[in-house]
């Protein structure tokens, strides 16, 4: 009798142990010390590159609000704008000294997300990824100095602009041979994969070579794998304040600065968060809160067209 006791009691005690560890082991994983990011660091071949497979971002990311529905209303009530960007272009977004995510784009951000009652939430991955999460309906917006393009604007609905950049195209010191975007005729340059500048390149002639990051085309510059890259002027010359020994120069500028928006799904369920997050940036501007942020980052005010240059 004892013996049968025993075994009835160790027997809910292993039972008990097992359902506590399979619950501790649900939910989301965060970049530690920072509760608003979530990294995804799987990409699911075919559909969305970059995008969570693992269970590491748990259903409390996801966006999708299903059809008809008003994503505005969503976001609220969930309490969370779901934000993607890349995490790796600096002064835009990128880890700073204590691994914390920050950057212009992080910041307007969160100054949205503020203005609509909610906290931000960053999901972090590679470009192209960010468009394919949000047309999956796992982000809200992408936040990450986009730059419309006919085909996007085809594609998603924009807000206002929040910025104004020119490209710049990048050589080595001692290259010669390119001193215009025209002389990038039958030329090589690396960008990331369906980037604004890859895009420009192309339409230019250069055979284009996808890589990650800012870091990575630079170095292809530098160790004469490519010829060239093209980026944000205000990237450039944050790389150059930070590597001021880099043996690279600007070569051109396009004349005029082109604006930085947000996109979105098109549809009826983002018309009031639309109209929403052009109410936020309107009012960003107004107080000043806009130019600070880009002072900060950039050293100069970025947030209007007569500055973007």
């Amino acid at each position: 009798m004892k013996k049968k006791f025993l075994q009835t009691f160790w027997t809910f005690v292993l039972a008990a142990a097992l359902l506590a560890s399979t619950a501790c082991g649900s939910g989301r994983s965060e970049r530690p010390g920072s509760a608003d990011v979530v990294e995804e660091d799987t990409k699911e071949a075919g559909t969305d590159e970059g995008a969570d497979t693992s269970g590491e971002a748990g259903d409390d990311v996801l966006a999708d609000t299903g059809e008809n529905s008003d994503l505005l209303e969503t976001i609220r009530q969930r309490g969370e704008l779901i934000v993607a960007m890349e995490g790796t272009w600096a002064p835009w977004t990128y880890h700073d000294e204590n691994d914390e995510l920050a950057g212009y784009d992080v910041e307007v951000a969160k100054a949205i997300a503020r203005e609509l009652g909610v906290e931000a939430v960053f999901v972090e991955g590679e470009w192209d990824g960010r468009f394919a999460g949000m047309d999956s309906g796992r982000y809200d917006l992408v936040i990450n100095g986009v730059e419309p393009t006919e085909e996007r604007r085809k594609k998603y609905d924009f807000s206002e602009p929040y910025g104004y950049i020119r490209t710049a195209l990048v050589v080595r010191s001692d290259n010669e041979d390119i001193q215009s975007f025209e002389d990038l005729e039958g030329k090589s340059t690396a960008n990331s994969i369906a980037s604004t500048y890859m895009i420009l390149a192309e339409e230019y002639g250069a055979t284009a070579t996808g890589v990650d990051t800012l870091d990575q085309t630079l170095d292809m510059v530098l160790s004469g794998r490519v010829d060239a890259t093209l980026n944000a002027e205000v990237s450039f010359y944050d790389y150059f304040n930070i590597h001021p020994e880099a043996e690279l120069k600007v070569a051109a500028l396009t004349e005029e600065a082109s604006p930085v928006l947000i996109p979105m799904r098109k549809g009826e369920e983002t018309e009031t968060l639309r109209a929403a997050v052009n109410d936020a940036i309107a009012r960003i501007r107004e107080s000043g809160e806009l130019s600070r942020i880009s002072e900060k980052y950039f050293g100069s005010d970025i947030s209007g067209a007569e500055t973007g240059n």
